[in-house]
């Protein structure tokens, strides 16, 4: 399956994620994320929104938004070696 990539986090060590990707055919976001393991930040959210077993929480800071919102209106594509 071919993904559009948006962007990977600036400054972010190493070259990797975060980063935004969105299905061409479905629109659907796929976020590359640090796994969110704070037990207690889990349970807020499964409070306000059940976490299924085929579920997980992800990071992604805040300095993500420009490349999520390229994301959200289908602007500028990047490809994998662009950052």
């Amino acid at each position: 399956m071919a993904l559009a990539f948006y962007g990977k986090g600036p400054d972010n060590p190493g070259n990797n994620c975060p980063a935004v990707f969105r299905g061409p055919v479905t629109g659907d976001f796929l976020f590359q994320g640090a796994t969110v393991t704070d037990s207690e930040l889990l349970a807020w959210v499964d409070d306000k929104s059940p976490i299924l077993d085929s579920e997980s929480v992800v990071r992604l800071p805040a300095r993500m938004i420009e490349i999520i919102m390229e994301a959200c209106h289908g602007g500028l594509q990047r490809t994998p070696g662009d950052v």
